[in-house]
């Protein structure tokens, strides 16, 4: 079956941009990233989310997930979860490899959900 696929526009707008500061993640004690490279991408009246470099998360905290959701605005995404000393966090973060080209700068970041890791902003 084919996915529709939304061209984003003023009755859904979103915006990809620099973040402001330094943007630091955590699990628990565990720095996860920390860039002063980030986006925010920033979609309709949704919060905005914030998009980490993949060079700026520690690989080793990284385990892909069986998880996959689609976004008609943004594409395919898969999921990654957290392994901390602490113990896992399951689908703690999202990619989009491939974003559809409205969002395509958000291509090699990953964002994270804010109930499941600390996100602050510097």
């Amino acid at each position: 079956m084919a996915k529709t696929r939304l061209i984003p526009d003023e009755t859904h707008p979103i915006t990809v941009e620099a973040s402001a500061g330094q943007v630091r993640v955590r699990a628990g004690e565990t720095i996860v990233a920390d860039t002063a490279e980030s986006l925010t991408l920033q979609e309709s009246t949704y919060p905005p989310v914030a998009y980490i470099p993949l060079s700026a998360v520690d690989p080793s905290l990284l385990r892909p997930s069986d998880t996959e959701t689609y976004c008609p605005y943004k594409g395919d995404a898969s999921y990654f979860d957290l392994v901390t000393p602490d113990g896992v966090i399951a689908d703690a973060a999202w990619t989009y490899a491939e974003p559809y080209d409205a969002v395509s700068g958000i291509a090699g970041h990953l964002a994270f959900y804010p109930n499941k890791v600390v996100i602050t902003v510097s």
